[in-house]
């Protein structure tokens, strides 16, 4: 695999905290896919601020995914079009869904990514990757 781009993104808790007093909570359910928005309501009921935590780095990971294809926050890339899920081991891994999906696809790229978080912060990198030309 070559490398097609990388892209990365740090959030403040705190902000996204304050969107989502704002929002009343309909940010989450704005840029949540539907197995991160299952993930988030089961973490913030045991939690507020894990709950939190969760959210920020979902959001931190589709900025940096849509660093990393070049293309920001516009169509085919949405919201919940992309969702950070974790295998049983606990890895994380994109899932991509609908038009992305397909667009994806057919650029034949698929991406890694990995995020963390901190009282303060929650920060991911994402890297693009394509088959090398053999």
């Amino acid at each position: 695999m070559a490398i097609y781009e990388i892209g990365t993104d740090v959030v403040q808790v705190s902000r996204v905290a304050a969107v989502m007093e704002r929002t009343r909570g309909r940010f989450a359910e704005k840029v949540l896919g539907p197995d991160e928005l299952r993930v988030y309501h089961a973490r913030r009921a045991r939690s507020e601020v894990r709950g939190l935590a969760f959210l920020a780095t979902r959001f931190s990971a589709k900025e940096a995914f849509s660093k990393a294809i070049g293309l920001g926050m516009r169509w085919p890339m949405t919201w919940c079009a992309l969702q950070t899920l974790n295998e049983p081991s606990g890895k994380p891994v994109i899932a991509a869904s609908g038009e992305l999906a397909e667009w994806l696809a057919q650029r034949r790229i698929t991406a890694k990514v990995t995020v963390s978080d901190e009282r303060d912060y929650a920060v991911s990198f994402v890297i693009a990757e394509v088959p090398d030309h053999a």
